[in-house]
């Protein structure tokens, strides 16, 4: 029988990831069609959680939901790039790592302005404007000692941008830095609101053992088969594990720990990248939280809010 410490890291994970809308999984479930007529692989179980991944993707599939959320823009990537090259050395990394900046230029003034998202494949869709003031501030969140990155310019500009609809050009603030050529940019709209999800979340009486909520989607590979996820386990089990649930319209990720151990555990939470390799490209598909049932929202891992400014 787990520990009440053990008990209680379990209750706060699930309310701290489920706060910020942060997803994970069960296993996989028998082969049968989803809703679009995807079919669904696994072992067929009898078990409510180890069916969870296919009620999530039979709910989803075909939705209004579903159609909601490819109408929207929501990246599956980085929404900070920078400068051409990367930093040139070490003090400069740690300075971006820890949000260490100065700024000696004024930020230009862009209150109730819009900007286009344009994707590459067709379409576009616009959305307000994320003040220069806001964007550079969530850059900037250290005014302790250190390096230092210096910002001696700002301007409106564009970047491109991995999301759940393939590469789109999108509004950025280019923030100029002392001693480089190239700006930092970072993407000046914020995502589409996610739809409100068609398959209600669990709660926090699932032992991490058989479910538990992802931390965020950190990479989606180059070509599409596999993504990068953070998982979280504690200080009693042998770490996380990850799987996927693929049909025509989602890709159901499970997250679980393995090893799990009875006796004193600390309360801890502890989060590992993991990869999950896939069937086939991910594409126009939407990776969903079998725990929470929801889109596993992207996060620059370790890093701040997922996927907002």
């Amino acid at each position: 029988m787990r520990t009440d410490i053990t008990r209680t890291a379990r209750i706060l994970t699930v309310a701290v990831l489920c706060a910020v809308g942060a997803g994970a999984a069960a296993g996989c479930g028998s082969a049968e069609a989803g809703r679009d007529g995807g079919e669904v692989r696994g072992t067929e179980s009898a078990s409510r959680w180890e069916t969870r991944p296919r009620e999530v993707a039979g709910a989803w599939d075909g939705s209004p939901a579903a159609a909601q959320w490819r109408a929207g823009y929501h990246p599956l990537g980085t929404v900070v790039q920078l400068p051409a090259g990367g930093l040139r050395d070490d003090a400069d990394r740690r300075a971006y790592a820890t949000g260490t900046f100065d700024l000696r230029a004024p930020l230009p003034f862009a209150r109730g302005k819009s900007g286009r998202v344009v994707w590459t494949e067709g379409g576009s869709l616009t959305r307000p404007l994320v003040a220069a003031e806001r964007a550079y501030r969530a850059l900037d969140r250290n005014s302790g000692p250190g390096p230092r990155l210096t910002v001696t310019k700002a301007e409106l500009g564009d970047m491109t941008v991995l999301t759940s609809r393939g590469p789109a050009t999108v509004p950025a603030w280019l923030f100029t830095l002392e001693g480089y050529a190239a700006p930092l940019k970072r993407a000046a709209v914020n995502p589409s609101e996610s739809p409100k999800s068609p398959v209600a979340p669990l709660g926090p009486d699932v032992p991490m053992d058989v479910l538990t909520p992802l931390g965020g989607l950190t990479e989606v590979a180059e070509d599409g088969r596999s993504v990068t996820v953070m998982a979280h386990h504690g200080s009693c089990d042998d770490g996380p594990v990850v799987t996927a649930l693929e049909t025509r319209g989602s890709v159901v990720l499970s997250a679980s720990v393995t090893g799990t151990s009875d006796g004193p555990c600390t309360s801890d939470l502890r989060g590992e990248k993991v990869t999950v390799k896939l069937d086939r490209p991910v594409g126009d598909r939407i990776v969903l939280d079998a725990f929470t049932g929801r889109p596993v929202p992207y996060t620059e891992w370790p890093g701040n809010t997922p996927g907002g400014s």
